[in-house]
């Protein structure tokens, strides 16, 4: 579990929002009760209560002090102003749904305002469905206000108090986080070692496997640097830049522990056996069984050296847990701040306590059409509000068709369809998981309707326990929200007397409306294409590479002739520059994950799958760089002048790959002829390496960067086997963690 959710936050979230719904629900029944209303009325303000508290606890729960304030005191008023919007057009139909796409219009456009108003639009959506839905009077504004204000005032006392985010303490569940997935990648390596090579079929599996949980360290990796950042998060005595030292250095020696355990996978028995010994004292956490272990070895063979080196570096970085490793400051860094280099600046920020979604990945790039089509010109979140309009209208119309009031399930579920994607794909995935949420939903809402009728009690706990599970897992897959959310809508219409079969069914129809409508938008007002954000993706991949590749080669960003190269990159020092380059590699995880499946025509899967495992190698190969290259002095760098030379051609390969990128899933066609000229160029340098005292790491991991470049940038040079056959899959882009793709999806 702790492995799974690093630094818990889907349980955190789950817990805020059931909790603060629940209570919520609580609260306003008792305001309700004290004021004497009637049925009625308690039940709208337990209604709108409770969805107050429940999006204001994720709204509020990643702000500090009087953030949280400022942004609560907007609650009230984006929902007062969809409820008296909503109000001035009840009674009249045509002006109801004409005001019902230009709410949904707003709600998405000011999201370009920051998370805030994501929320804000939210509420303002939901005020005027009240509202207008509800055929409320202007008698009635008073008493929704009141409900929405005293919802707001609940759910800002709690994230101030019981639900008030400790920077240090979730920093500390990170990290525990990052250790849990290391015992768990260590287990791996375990059973891969003990796997016989006759059982070719789970040898596979368990490569596909531990190269998955290669991936989500770096994503845990990635989590520990985004906290760091936060006031109070760092442990006495600490900075984030020691921290992301701390942490560099550890992934390279579970790295180096991987990559030997992957080599005696094919050792004989007697090797693997020892080896596993050593893997599974790692995953008892057992040091001085590790200690022990390492020193039976064999060690007749260059992986048992691998595995001896990465466990002995390892435990030497365990003994040093409690004191900060001396960083020094780089050249960009004012050193007259401190000793550690300045101010510490995040290679990823949070975003709603989690790492940034696809959708951040896809702002930048430009949609599909038509050069005369004026939407085109528009930037990501007004396109998206627009698209999001159409879609309404699209549901409201076809909606209307099967039930004249019911409709506004078909609108929803074209709304949610464009929150938290980025490109058509992801549109179409997402509506299909919210049309199977519904369908399997609606079997356990029926079925479990029937067995709370009439017990008030159960009704109210199966409600919050519905939506705790559905928090928690939307991260996992969608589908479980909506699945959760199914059956909490079949208990409320349970509490209101509506309930039905036939009431359920309809609202699979009208979701089945809504996904239509959303995908068919998706698909063509504006398209945003899946292989453009990938390849946006890859090239920002690459230029990130060749900024680190040239710092290590002792350039800057100014002595590159690249348009706007210092620009895109500022100057950093190694570590931080390592860490963009983590970050980058992620974005590319999230944004290529369709092109793993059979989805998209003149798509290989298993090419794309293929070149993934390329980058990553390369992306491991300039971490491990990194590291050598710090534990150099600048003298010795000066003297291996190979190394400069081959990090400058590999940089330039790098620009060059950028500037014509091939796209995933299809084989190199047209080469440059200057990147077969850097190639060749770097391959020469190595060669020359050989002899003037380069250490051995440095020599490795240039050679092996050089060989995941060559492989991806010329054609029919790349292996014959299969991505299946080395043991990767589609897990391995999948693994970046759940939220990865952000809280709202």
């Amino acid at each position: 579990m702790v492995a799974s959710d690093p630094g818990l936050a889907r349980l955190r979230m789950a817990v805020n929002g059931a909790g603060a719904m629940a209570s919520g629900l609580g609260v306003e029944y008792l305001i309700a009760r004290l004021r004497d209303q009637d049925q009625a009325s308690t039940t709208v303000a337990m209604l709108l209560g409770a969805v107050v508290s429940m999006m204001g606890s994720m709204a509020l729960s990643p702000l500090r002090g009087w953030e949280k304030v400022r942004t609560a005191v907007g609650f009230p008023i984006a929902i007062g102003l969809g409820i008296v919007v909503g109000v001035s057009v009840a009674g009249h139909q045509h002006w109801m749904l004409v005001l019902f796409v230009v709410v949904l219009f707003v709600a998405v456009f000011v999201r370009r305002f920051g998370v805030a108003y994501f929320f804000y639009g939210f509420m303002l959506w939901m005020g005027y469905f009240f509202a207008s839905f509800m055929h409320a009077t202007w008698g009635q504004v008073s008493g929704l206000v009141l409900a929405t204000v005293i919802g707001t005032a609940w759910v800002l006392l709690l994230s101030l108090t019981i639900l008030r985010v400790n920077s240090a303490r979730v920093l500390r569940r990170v990290r525990r986080g990052f250790g849990a997935r290391s015992r768990r990648m260590a287990g791996t390596i375990t059973e891969l070692l003990a796997t016989p090579p006759e059982e070719t079929g789970q040898r596979i599996r368990l490569r596909r496997r531990l190269h998955s949980q290669q991936t989500q360290l770096v994503e845990s990796a990635l989590m520990i640097e985004a906290w760091s950042a936060l006031p109070g998060a760092l442990p006495e005595g600490w900075t984030g830049q020691a921290l992301r030292r701390r942490i560099l250095d550890v992934q390279l020696a579970l790295d180096a522990m991987a990559s030997a355990g992957e080599e005696l996978a094919d050792a004989s028995l007697e090797v693997r056996r020892a080896a596993g010994a050593v893997t599974a004292c790692f995953v008892a956490d057992d040091r001085l069984g590790m200690r022990s272990a390492v020193s039976r070895l064999p060690g007749t063979s260059r992986g048992e050296a691998r595995l001896a080196a990465a466990v002995t570096g390892w435990l030497r970085l365990m003994d040093q847990v409690g004191t900060p490793p001396v960083v020094e400051p780089t050249e960009c860094e004012d050193a007259d701040q401190d000793e550690t280099g300045g101010e510490f600046v995040p290679a990823v920020a949070l975003a709603m306590g989690n790492l940034p979604s696809s959708a951040s990945v896809a702002r930048d790039v430009s949609a599909r059409g038509h050069r005369l089509n004026p939407l085109l010109r528009l930037d990501f979140t007004t396109r998206q509000a627009v698209q999001v309009a159409v879609a309404g209208t699209l549901a409201i119309l076809i909606g209307r068709e099967l039930n004249a009031t019911r409709y506004y399930w078909a609108v929803i579920a074209a709304f949610v369809a464009f929150t938290g994607t980025g490109n058509r794909t992801e549109t179409f995935i997402k509506s299909g998981y919210r049309v199977l949420g519904t369908l399997v939903g609606l079997v356990a809402g029926v079925a479990l309707a029937g067995v709370t009728v009439g017990h008030t009690g159960w009704i109210l706990f199966v409600i919050v326990a519905a939506m705790f599970c559905g928090f928690y897992l939307v991260q996992v897959n969608y589908a479980y929200m909506i699945f959760f959310v199914t059956i909490m809508v079949a208990q409320l219409y349970s509490v209101l007397h509506e309930f039905s079969d036939h009431l359920l069914v309809l609202r699979l129809e009208e979701t089945l409306v809504g996904a239509a409508a959303g995908i068919a938008v998706a698909l063509l007002v504006a398209p945003l294409s899946t292989r453009d954000t990938v390849e946006a993706a890859q090239r920002d991949l690459y230029t990130d590479l060749a900024v680190l590749l040239d710092a290590m080669a002792g350039r800057t960003p100014q002595d590159v002739d690249v348009p706007d190269a210092a620009e895109a990159s500022p100057l950093l020092g190694p570590d931080a520059l390592m860490r963009v380059v983590d970050t980058q590699m992620r974005d590319l995880t999230l944004v290529v994950q369709p092109l793993t499946r059979p989805l998209l025509l003149g798509n290989d899967p298993r090419l794309v799958r293929h070149q993934m495992t390329l980058m990553s190698q390369a992306v491991r190969s300039a971490r491990l760089l990194t590291a050598v290259d710090r534990g150099s002095t600048r003298v010795d760098r000066q003297r291996a002048s190979v190394v400069a030379e081959a990090c400058e051609q590999l940089a330039q390969a790098l620009r060059l790959m950028a500037g014509a990128t091939t796209p995933l899933g299809r084989d190199v066609t047209h080469v440059d002829p200057r990147l077969r000229e850097s190639l060749d160029r770097c391959e020469a340098a190595l060669l020359d390496a050989r002899g003037t005292g380069v250490p051995d790491g440095t020599r490795g991991a240039l050679t092996r960067l050089h060989a995941a470049l060559r492989a991806l940038g010329l054609p029919a040079e790349r292996p014959a086997s299969s991505a299946d056959d080395n043991g990767e899959s589609a897990d391995t882009v999948r693994a970046s963690t759940v939220s990865t793709t952000g809280a709202v999806r």
